[in-house]
């Protein structure tokens, strides 16, 4: 159970009360936060095939990004706890990396389709070598959130949209995705990630060769007790 307080800060009070919602917005809080995953929860999330990821580094720096997969990329875990893979993007690590150095999270799943969304706020931690790697074809690391805040968004506002078709750059088992035509270009064929395949745009080095090379790194997952997948 959340407390209306425990979710309302100062700043927020102060809106609320020029313009008389603070009735409403406890009210909110009440009725529709909570703390664990319900199984319609589950299914929802189970079922997107995107959802935006919003980080802050040290200083409180904000970052927003997309994150993109099948339907499944991101698993209810636990009854508080989602995970999802992080695949290869443009090698700056800016949500994963401002997750070592602040771990406050926030994840926004929304359906085009029949206009729903459901917001989950939390706690991220990363290991390199989390049991569920092997589970996420293409996927460098996992990333484990624990979840503060679960709540729905009004949908007032949410345009209906179709997904004409899935990105072929998503990776699946068995699959072998396209090379994105800037990672073929000579502005950055150069400077890709040592063991690189050319033709593929794509580390190769599996997990267990990075980690004989670079350790697992504890500081990164001594947050929360390993789980089991």
């Amino acid at each position: 159970m959340i407390s209306p307080e425990h979710a309302n800060h100062a700043g927020m009070r102060r809106l609320q009360d020029r313009f008389d919602s603070r009735r409403l917005a406890d009210r909110l809080v009440e009725t529709l936060s909570r703390t664990a995953f319900s199984d319609e929860d589950r299914s929802f999330i189970e079922s997107r095939t995107m959802s935006f990821l919003a980080t802050a580094d040290a200083a409180g720096s904000a970052d927003c990004s997309y994150k993109g997969g099948a339907a499944g990329f991101v698993r209810v875990t636990d009854v508080n706890e989602i995970a999802f893979p992080s695949y290869d993007g443009n090698g700056m690590f800016r949500s994963i990396g401002n997750v070592l150095v602040n771990p406050a999270v926030a994840l926004l799943f929304v359906d085009f389709v029949e206009p729903r969304r459901l917001r989950v706020n939390g706690a991220a931690h990363v290991q390199f070598d989390d049991p569920l790697l092997e589970q996420f074809a293409g996927a460098q690391l996992v990333v484990r959130v624990r979840a503060a805040h679960i709540f729905p968004n009004c949908r007032r506002y949410i345009h209906r949209m179709l997904t004409m078709e899935p990105s072929p750059y998503v990776p699946r088992a068995g699959y072998r995705p396209p090379v994105p035509a800037w990672k073929r270009s000579d502005t950055f064929r150069d400077v890709l990630p040592v063991g690189s395949d050319p033709n593929f745009g794509q580390a190769t080095t599996n997990i267990h060769q990075r980690n004989a090379k670079f350790g697992s790194d504890p500081s990164i997952s001594n947050q929360h007790p390993r789980r089991k997948p």
